[in-house]
């Protein structure tokens, strides 16, 4: 007989975290160890050498102290592992347990640094300290995650969300990355909108440099220059607008129509993306420049004099929208497909053309997918700055403007926050609109019922304009990848056109001697890096932003708006603020990584997770929630209901967020260029280099690697995860239907 008692007193998650924090605290070294993965620290001194030592150790040698206080904390839950979940002792001990040890923890994380206590008022309060400390390691990292959610089972226990462990562990954990690694160093470099020249704080200050002319600036109503909030909000609304117009064609394209070369175009809208964005600039120059062969072209043609003209908005424009399309394409793919063809049989059945369907029955419900993808495009062209720095000319905008305030040579950290709160503010404007305009509506198209449907194909009215602009564009992308591909083997790219391999041999040569492969090549090291930084940031990047969108659709909590926002955040914050805040944070304890892999893995994670959480709220907003119900009914928890039934019907957005963010870490440049070091190179940072020393043919012949390494990429991603069959659409897709 089974012992019920036994049963209804075992917590296994909650013995998983205590054994978990006794670890960290006990074994691992509590402070940072470099190479810790190598193990080379087991034999190095540890657990008795103070650099490797856990915190258990240290604490029995007499040193850091202020450790101490965190014992009793790991002790409380062991006590309570024979009391039953409804017990009001259980959830007041993991509350109090949980709570203490994590505040406690990031108290003295930030309190003690480097030189001891890193504030003056705390060395006046309690006196010197005569001791120091350096940054956290994965001792401490474990410690606080088991706090953290010994905390947030807790909370379960008191009944919040149902008592659903899953949901809340989920929710505390999403909002403790989000303020560790976007908050906090974003917090770090606002501060500085208030410093005053002589290092005090005054708002004064901060409204003299936001109400600036330069920002808001209306001189262009009477022929001068507009300000940089002005510029940037007029180029985002239309790359946002034209961005998604485009998106949604090619998805038409693929999903309404009997084109045949669907793989073909579906590669051919992805290119843009996993470009350099300075690659792409340089062959618009070329093409539309003063001495472009387009530009010397229609001008012989039409017998006038070549101008500059694509330099500043219309530049800036072709290349963002170029650059961004495959954004919106991606997040509307997954939409367009889910929208579910027993709808349009039915409207059919009643009688409406194929006009009338897609007008009244389909596009109403792709809406969460369009205001998703006009967001996400007006976002990327506000914090774009590689694109404004090669084509801006006399355009300005924030983004360019906050890079030269940082690096330039008025180094102006005041005047860049000021810029990135403007930056902001647009971005939480658009953020309301989108809401509103979404409204309170159901989107739901599937359920729980089968479905057995094919989707129609574009009424003729809308099928010559799709097929028309689609080819145009397709033509000129083609043509901009043309001209990249024959700058990589050219002697130099303008000036001498003799063909030549030697760019792809300097970058990538290979030697085979007795000791096996010798990767002679200069780009080896800086490929292998961004390969494995990418490869881990990828699924790191989905699961978080996947892990998001669930709780923003499926679950309701305090805070739910403010949630969504700070997911947000990173993604509206220009790549140059974000690494410098970064090093700002991250270059003291308590978090010391600046120099290292890992804070390349988490600035990608949380500069392209958004892209994630957008595609998949996009595609939930589209399931019935009576699927979890039933789920839940039938006696599965939420993280089973999550794995076995919402994530098998999300591949389009699982899809479009490890697309986006392998793609994303292996072109990044303007955060990386701050956060790379000469261990850690990557591909985009090796590339500007050859730039700034004139050698061009190299840098494209890198870059033209890169592309077909990521076209490969993203083919075995697509294997790999699949699509969504529903029905008869399997079998018709099959068919060559």
């Amino acid at each position: 007989m089974r012992d019920i008692t036994s049963e209804k007193t075992t917590h296994p998650v909650l013995i998983f975290w205590i054994i978990a924090g006794w670890v960290g605290f006990s074994l691992l070294p509590w402070y940072g160890v470099e190479d810790f993965w190598q193990f080379e620290w087991l034999v190095d001194g540890w657990p008795v050498d103070t650099d490797y030592a856990p915190a258990a150790f240290l604490l029995a040698q007499g040193e850091k102290l202020w450790l101490l206080p965190l014992v009793p904390a790991l002790i409380a839950p062991v006590l309570i592992l024979r009391r039953r979940k409804t017990d009001p002792v259980f959830a007041k001990v993991l509350l109090a347990a949980g709570g203490f040890g994590f505040a406690w923890l990031t108290a003295q994380g930030l309190g003690i640094g480097i030189r001891g206590w890193s504030a003056g008022w705390l060395e006046a309060l309690f006196g010197p300290l005569g001791d120091r400390q350096y940054g956290m390691g994965y001792g401490a990292l474990i410690v606080a995650s088991a706090f953290l959610f010994l905390f947030t089972q807790g909370i379960a226990a008191r009944g919040a969300i149902n008592g659903d462990v899953f949901v809340t562990g989920a929710i505390g954990g999403v909002i403790a990355v989000v303020t560790i690694f976007v908050f906090f160093p974003i917090a770090k470099l606002m501060v500085a909108a208030f410093i005053t020249e002589e290092g005090s704080y005054s708002i004064l200050t901060f409204l003299g440099k936001f109400f600036d002319d330069r920002i808001w600036g209306l001189g262009c109503l009477t022929g001068a220059r507009c300000g940089v909030a002005w510029n940037s909000l007029f180029l985002a609304v239309l790359v946002g607008l034209l961005t998604t117009l485009l998106g949604l064609v090619f998805a038409l394209v693929l999903t309404r129509s009997g084109f045949r070369f669907k793989r073909g175009l579906r590669a051919l809208t992805v290119l843009p993306i996993i470009t350099p964005p300075f690659v792409i600039g340089l062959a618009i120059i070329l093409l539309f420049g003063l001495s472009g062969a387009v530009t010397t072209w229609v001008a012989d043609l039409i017998g006038v004099r070549p101008t500059r003209w694509v330099y500043g908005l219309p530049g800036i424009l072709i290349a963002q929208v170029l650059a961004f399309t495959p954004i919106a394409f991606l997040v509307l793919i997954g939409v367009v497909e889910g929208v579910s063809p027993s709808m349009e049989e039915a409207a059919q059945t009643l009688r409406a053309d194929r006009w009338q369907t897609f007008r009244t029955v389909s596009l109403p419900l792709m809406r969460p997918g369009l205001a998703n993808a006009f967001l996400l495009g007006f976002i990327e062209s506000m914090a774009d700055f590689g694109n404004p720095l090669v084509l801006g000319g006399n355009y300005d905008v924030l983004s360019t403007e906050i890079f030269f305030a940082i690096v330039g040579a008025q180094y102006d950290q005041g005047r860049a926050a000021v810029l990135a709160i403007v930056l902001l503010g647009f971005t939480l404007a658009a953020f309301y609109i989108q809401r509103f305009w979404l409204g309170r509506k159901s989107y739901t198209t599937v359920t729980g019922k089968g479905d057995a449907g094919v989707h129609p194909e574009m009424p003729k009215g809308l099928a010559i304009p799709v097929y028309a602009i689609a080819a145009l564009w397709a033509a000129f992308t083609v043509v901009i990848y043309g001209m990249i591909l024959y700058g990589s083997v050219v002697q130099l790219w303008g000036v001498d056109n003799t063909l030549t391999f030697k760019h792809y041999l300097t970058a990538f040569s290979i030697r085979l001697d007795d000791g096996g492969i010798r990767w002679t090549g200069s780009a080896w090291d800086s490929f292998w890096t961004t390969m494995l930084i990418s490869t881990v940031a990828a699924p790191l990047t989905a699961a978080v932003g996947l892990i998001t969108a669930y709780l923003l659709t499926r679950q309701d909590f305090a805070g739910k708006r403010s949630f969504e926002f700070g997911t947000m955040l990173s993604f509206a914050i220009p790549g140059t603020v974000i690494g410098v805040s970064y090093i700002l944070a991250f270059n003291v304890p308590p978090i010391e990584i600046t120099g290292t892999g890992l804070i390349l893995v988490i600035s990608f994670i949380f500069r392209n997770m958004p892209v994630g959480v957008r595609a998949g709220i996009a595609s939930m907003s589209q399931l019935d929630r009576s699927l979890d119900e039933s789920s839940l009914t039938l006696g599965a928890n939420s993280w089973q209901t999550f794995r076995r039934v919402i994530l098998p019907l999300l591949r389009p957005a699982i899809l479009a967020a490890l697309v986006y963010s392998f793609v994303r870490a292996m072109t990044a440049i303007s955060a990386v260029i701050f956060l790379v070091s000469a261990r850690y190179d990557m591909a985009t940072s090796y590339i500007i280099g050859r730039v700034e020393n004139n050698d061009y043919g190299l840098a494209i012949a890198y870059s033209t690697a890169l592309i077909f390494v990521m076209l490969a990429a993203v083919g075995l991603l697509q294997l790999l995860v699949g699509r969504t069959k529903i029905g008869r659409r399997l079998a018709h897709e099959q068919g060559g239907g």
